[in-house]
């Protein structure tokens, strides 16, 4: 093989190993900070990981939220009108947060098939939804509930 040949080819390979080794590493890197998306209908088939952190979302059922009178931890039941899950929570829930809208939560589940969340996401205004719940809503064959009109 002529020399100048062999050179380019060394060179090629080598720049092959380093892009793939970074590549390998930038996709190491992704996956251990990914946030996979649940419905409440995954979480209950057991689909959704433990002790890793998932984004879980639905509709916060009418009349499930309990709030503890001595601290800030609060438990409230999110549903896919398939399935529902129980999200416990510790910290001031968004403003926004109300029972009968959708919400996302992020937080790991845990072996009692609780998630144990660490930030609720609440809706922005009367007919935001977030996608992740629009879409668990529009595969389960449900719609979003429509606000009522203040007059």
């Amino acid at each position: 093989m002529n020399p100048l040949r062999k050179k380019r080819l060394i060179i090629i390979l080598a720049i092959l190993v380093g892009v793939g080794s970074a590549v390998g590493l930038a996709l190491s890197a992704l996956k251990q900070n990914i946030n996979l998306f649940y419905t409440p209908t995954q979480i209950a088939n057991g689909e959704a990981p433990q002790d890793t952190r998932i984004r879980a979302g639905g509709m916060v059922e009418a009349g499930s939220l309990q709030r503890s009178g001595d601290s800030l931890d609060v438990k409230f039941i999110v549903t896919d009108f398939n399935k529902s899950v129980t999200i416990s929570y510790r910290g001031i829930l968004p403003d926004l947060f109300r029972e009968g809208q959708g919400i996302v939560a992020l937080g790991k589940l845990n072996a009692d098939g609780v998630v144990v969340a660490d930030e609720v996401l609440a809706k922005h205004d009367e007919k935001y939804m977030p996608p992740e719940v629009t879409k668990a809503l529009k595969d389960s064959g449900q719609s979003a509930p429509t606000p009522a009109k203040e007059g």
